[in-house]
């Protein structure tokens, strides 16, 4: 078993990763908040084939696993705190904006689905017939297309 000392591993974190994380995190509860209220009654047509319509899922993307909500928040939850966990390590660079859409979008939507009862994410965002999503959707996609550049173009991830 190896030891490392306190200081070393609190060397080892990015905090870039938290800070992005924590805005991620907070413009998704707040666009939530406001589709919870404003899309209650109505949708609205932005644009287009564009709408936001309230919606919750019980699932996970694309409404997979519907029916058991409990199951969902438990994988939810494991495995957003192992991205977590390898995320503080990651490398400057596309990788702490990758990590950092990535965490923030998971945790975003881990608080969402344990605030609600029963355990559910708020969607709000339609755009034709693609299935509702929401902000946090949108942050750990591109958090995902951003960490697969940053392996395609031979980056390190993690530090």
């Amino acid at each position: 078993m190896c030891l490392v000392s306190r200081k070393r591993l609190i060397d080892r974190i990015n905090y870039t990763v938290i800070v992005i994380a924590l805005v991620v995190t907070a413009m998704d509860a707040l666009s939530k908040i406001w589709a919870r209220h404003a899309l209650q009654s109505h949708a609205i047509h932005v644009g287009g084939g564009i709408w936001l319509r309230l919606q919750y899922n019980s699932g996970i993307s694309f409404s997979f696993n519907q029916t058991r909500s409990v199951l969902t928040t438990i994988v939810t939850v494991v495995v957003a705190l192992a991205v977590v966990a390898v995320g503080l390590r990651a490398r400057r660079g596309l990788a702490t904006v990758g990590f950092g859409l990535l965490i923030g979008g998971g945790v975003a939507n881990v608080v969402d689905r344990l605030s609600a009862n029963p355990h559910q994410v708020t969607d709000f965002i339609a755009l034709g017939s693609f299935p509702v999503f929401n902000f946090a959707d949108v942050a750990i996609t591109a958090g995902f297309i951003t960490l697969l550049v940053a392996a395609l173009t031979g980056e390190k991830l993690l530090a």
